[in-house]
């Protein structure tokens, strides 16, 4: 198939699935590259260490995480 023919073929589709499929194809041309990600993670884990050092957040064990998950979902 040819970007004509799949357009044509796209068009034919109920609203709801032309939506969606609009929307998964912008999606695919925003996503970020791996070191993109890498390098996201990697300041938002430095701003984290920072936050804690100055005692600006307090740390929050994992069974303490869990507890409020599970509260949630009851």
């Amino acid at each position: 198939m040819n970007l004509q023919e799949i357009e044509r073929a796209a068009l034919y589709l109920p609203e709801q699935e032309r939506a969606t499929l609009a929307q998964r194809l912008l999606l695919s041309l925003d996503l970020p590259s791996e070191a993109e990600v890498e390098d996201d993670w990697l300041a938002e884990a430095r701003r984290r260490a920072v936050e804690l050092d100055e005692g600006i957040v307090q740390p929050v064990s994992a069974a303490e995480v869990r507890r409020k998950a599970m509260a949630l979902l009851r």
